[in-house]
């Protein structure tokens, strides 16, 4: 299985900084308000590992608290002095309300969950505090010793001689744990404390079905790869694409892709399709009905779309990603290059070609299609094929809101950042805040939205209503 990364995006995501002022206020077609989220100390604030909560409206990161010790700040509230914070935390839960993150004292170390400690371990591996889907339970692997174990909220699991980064997963329904243990030379998948067969590897890792009824993962047994299901074994291959198998939406259909020499082929429900000279990473995926199955084949020094093993060799690229299905199941889309430009090509028609493509997008209701273009050194936003306005940069992923009315992104002016909805631009601020350095906004109902901004040192929930 191939992969690459070949779509530039110039976007920007800071954290901190002045931004103009924008209390409460009422702006040309919306109405603008602001609540103080947090003050920061710029002094001690440490700007590695800043968080955002899922919904947009809380802020934790780390800060230093005297000489040597840290603190996790929650909205403004300084949590208890340690020695350490754990790399990657803090965390929030799905549902916003749930903070944990790792902490020390001496070489002990330990899990915090809304400022309750946990017991302390002579370490915390890889798999830092990860949450249900439904923020009900809190998983993560310890040491103890030379032994490894998974704590699942609070109770340990079987100890083992390691523990397989990555690897540690609930399912979506929050009722099942599955994760990879070492033994020894051997690698095997424990389900709700339960072991499979020991194999030699590990070579992808593990998924729930969306009903939570089924796990897969890739095995390996001396040099041969095999996908599992459920505990059985498939069909022995050469190898296994490491981003596969994956499940169709309505968890009927299972794929991934598959190697037998030096040729590469998708497996879909044990039925192995068209060999190729590659199938590009990432690139596999079902429709949202889980009736078809779509992604890029090369042939030779070209790539091509497969849908439903049917080739379209009629648009033949230099390189194919970021394939999606619209919502209503209606149309595909992809990013393409061809020769140094690059462009979006929909239901097998292309668009303009550009310097550079990023974050291509369906509305919800499957009618428009949006992506950000580069020209030169400016970007701008296309919306079903026409160009807005050309800005220094475009933030990440544009959103529409629910009834696929209004799109909003941010764009830069200089070093000036603001907002533009449906093609009209907001005053210009100095800083958004980001999110998992990613900026977002969440629509509330289909005219209104929220998002968290600075101001000065302080940070703030904006919320505005499209009149």
């Amino acid at each position: 299985m191939m992969k690459r990364t070949i779509f530039l995006c110039t976007a920007f995501f800071f954290v901190l900084t002045s931004m103009a002022s924008f209390a409460e206020q009422k702006s040309p077609g919306r109405d603008i308000s602001e609540k103080l989220i947090a003050q920061i100390d710029s002094s001690s604030f440490i700007k590695e590992d800043f968080r955002t909560s899922p919904d947009n409206k809380h802020v934790a990161y780390k800060a230093k608290s005297g000489d040597k010790q840290l603190v996790v700040v929650v909205d403004g509230k300084k949590g208890k002095q340690y020695d350490a914070i754990g790399k990657g935390t803090p965390i929030f839960s799905p549902d916003s309300k749930h903070v944990a993150y790792i902490a020390g004292i001496g070489n002990k170390r330990f899990v915090v969950v809304d400022g309750r400690e946990e017991k302390q371990y002579d370490g915390i591996g890889k798999e830092y505090p990860i949450f249900s889907p439904d923020s009900k339970h809190v998983a993560y692997d310890v040491k103890s010793g030379n032994k490894w174990f998974i704590v699942v909220d609070g109770k340990e699991g079987k100890q083992y001689d390691g523990i397989v980064g990555g690897n540690l997963i609930f399912s979506p329904d929050s009722k099942h744990v599955a994760y990879a243990a070492i033994s020894g030379n051997k690698l095997f998948v424990i389900v709700d404390g339960k072991e499979e067969k020991q194999y030699d590897g590990i070579v992808c890792n593990l998924i729930f079905s969306s009903d939570s009824k089924h796990l897969a993962y890739g095995g390996r047994s001396g040099d041969k790869c095999f996908v599992v299901v459920d505990g059985k074994e498939g069909k022995q291959y050469d190898g296994i694409a490491r981003r596969n198998p994956i499940f169709s939406p309505d968890s009927k259909h299972l794929a991934y892709g598959a190697k037998s020499g030096n040729k590469w082929f998708v497996v879909v429900d044990s039925k192995e399709e068209k060999q190729y000279d590659g199938i590009w990473d990432g690139t596999l995926i079902f429709s949202p009905d889980g009736k078809h199955v779509v992604y890029a084949a090369k042939s030779g020094n070209k790539e091509f779309l497969v849908v439903d093993e049917k080739e379209r060799k009629q648009k033949q690229y230099d390189g194919i990603a970021n394939l999606i299905f619209s919502p209503d199941r209606k149309h595909v889309a992809y990013a393409a290059i061809s020769g140094n430009k690059q462009l979006i090509v929909v239901d097998g028609k292309e668009e303009k070609p550009y310097d550079g493509i990023a974050n291509l997008i369906f509305s919800p209701d499957g009618k428009h299609i949006v992506y950000a273009a580069q020209s030169g050194n400016k970007w701008f936003v296309v919306v079903d094929g026409k160009e807005e306005k050309q800005y220094d940069g475009i933030g990440d992923t544009p959103f529409f809101s629910p009834d696929s009315k209004h799109l909003i992104y941010v764009a830069m002016i200089g070093n000036k950042y603001l907002i533009v909805i449906d093609g009209k631009e907001e005053e210009q601020y100095n800083r958004i805040v980001a999110i998992n350095s990613r900026w977002k906004t969440v629509f509330d109902t289909s005219d209104s939205f929220h998002y968290l901004a600075s101001k000065g040192s302080s940070i703030y929930l904006v919320e505005e209503r499209i009149k």
